[in-house]
């Protein structure tokens, strides 16, 4: 799979490129380029700790607020991306989701993070071209954040608080995802490798919930 960047910015079109994760990867070649690196962002925080996910939000990836309250009585699931991760290609199976499901009550939203091997680079305005040229995404992204350490966005900080692994808390890699239940708790957490395929039976569950609401 050749992935497009529409980076005018990027100079060195005669190198080569390569797209690596966890030892997946895929080549580039030199009409397929990553984003320019955009300097670090501000990060976020709350000056309160926040009792229920609706009293949290998130700033989108245009510089607008997205008020959690608004996903009140849907089924949210939130993933942590990047566009030069071999997981990547997991958006294509999550913008599958999110079409199928979306009317019933499915609300994804993807959060860019640069945390881990620097796979998510680019501008809000190149990671958002990115994932409309390669993969049709048209669920919302935000602003770029950190989901571990000192300045990980509030919004990773209450999920990982609620849900963690063997113990652990902190997200490991690009592609995590957190699924939400109608009552805003987080019902299941998947790893990395659990591709679309492997969430849909747990959101089928979920959705049931969230269509009686509906009514």
């Amino acid at each position: 799979m050749r992935f497009i960047y529409l980076s005018p910015r990027y100079d060195n079109a005669k190198s080569p490129w390569i797209l690596s994760c966890g030892g997946e990867g895929f080549s580039g070649s030199a009409d397929c380029h990553p984003p320019k690196k955009a300097p670090n962002q501000h990060i976020r925080r709350m000056s309160t700790t926040p009792s229920s996910f609706y009293d949290l939000s998130a700033i989108s990836n245009k510089g607008k607020p997205i008020p959690f309250s608004d996903f009140k009585g849907k089924v949210v699931l939130v993933v942590n991306v990047a566009s030069q991760c071999g997981f990547t290609k997991q958006y294509a199976g999550l913008e599958e989701l999110n079409k199928k499901y979306r009317d019933r009550g499915l609300q994804m939203i993807g959060f860019p993070c640069n945390q881990f091997g620097g796979q998510e680079p680019g501008s809000a305005e190149e990671i958002e071209s990115f994932c409309q040229v390669n993969f049709g995404v048209t669920f919302p992204l935000t602003e770029k954040v950190e989901v571990n350490g000192t300045n990980e966005h509030p919004v990773f900080h209450h999920l990982k608080s609620q849900k963690k692994w063997f113990g652990l808390s902190r997200v490991k890699w690009n592609f995590e995802k957190f699924l939400i239940d109608t009552e805003g708790n987080v019902a299941e957490r998947f790893s990395s490798t659990s591709d679309a395929s492997a969430i849909e039976p747990y959101l089928l569950t979920l959705l049931p919930k969230a269509e009686s609401q509906k009514e």
